[in-house]
């Protein structure tokens, strides 16, 4: 009895329609192959939001008809249609409008600025500054003194402009080794860093705050050379 409950929940001995299943499946997926191919997408890394949901909508399409049978493949083929040729067509006003473009794309941001984040409580909650250090570490960036400018791109990608080596600041550093908090009991001298924004001071007590975002968690700053 257990056995015959616990087949019943994997199968309900309709073998033809399992074979349909495969075959939905199979049709399905060259359909999306295809309608990618015709939609010119790029690479994961590449896609924007709006592509990103473009995706969602083919994938969502692509999904029922596989194991339903009172759904027939051709309603899925009209809604790919469909969101094809409203991605062509807002691809084209993106193409002719910068209004449309930004409203579909956004607009770059700036993270870093002159080896501090440019990025505060104001608009903190537009990146996650975890990924964006792991990001920058895989760029071979031991610390933010290293950099002029960061910016991270409509499709999700980092372009860096990095300092000269004479040019080099102390700077937040971005590695779990170096990256701990201090704890005060009186006021020292050196180079510290924020370790919400950046900023680096040379003099620092307890309960200091930061003069640029109000915080007062401090690690202690590097000046190393990049790799």
């Amino acid at each position: 009895m257990a056995l015959t409950f616990i087949f019943g929940m994997f199968f309900d001995g309709e073998w033809d329609f399992l074979l349909e299943i495969i075959l939905r499946s199979l049709v399905m997926f060259l359909l999306i192959l295809v309608m990618l191919r015709i939609s010119g997408r790029r690479g994961v890394r590449q896609l924007t939001l709006f592509e990103v949901a473009i995706i969602l909508g083919l994938g969502s399409a692509a999904g029922d008809p596989m194991f339903q049978e009172d759904l027939p493949i051709v309603h899925a083929i009209l809604v790919f249609l469909t969101v094809i040729l409203l991605y062509k067509g807002i691809t084209w006003l993106s193409a002719k409008s910068a209004f449309v473009n930004k409203l579909m794309e956004g607009d770059p941001l700036v993270i870093v600025r002159n080896g501090t984040f440019a990025v505060t409580e104001d608009n903190v909650d537009n990146f996650s500054k975890m990924e964006f250090f792991a990001e920058l570490r895989n760029e071979s960036v031991e610390h933010l003194g290293q950099l002029r400018t960061a910016v991270l791109e409509i499709d999700g990608s980092i372009s860096i402009i990095r300092y000269a080596p004479k040019e080099l600041r102390y700077g937040l550093p971005l590695f779990p080794d170096d990256y701990k908090e201090i704890q005060l009991t009186e006021q020292v001298t050196g180079h510290f860093a924020c370790m919400l924004c950046g900023r680096i001071e040379t003099v620092i007590r307890p309960n200091f705050k930061c003069p640029t975002c109000g915080r007062c968690r401090w690690t202690h700053a590097i000046r190393t050379e990049y790799h």
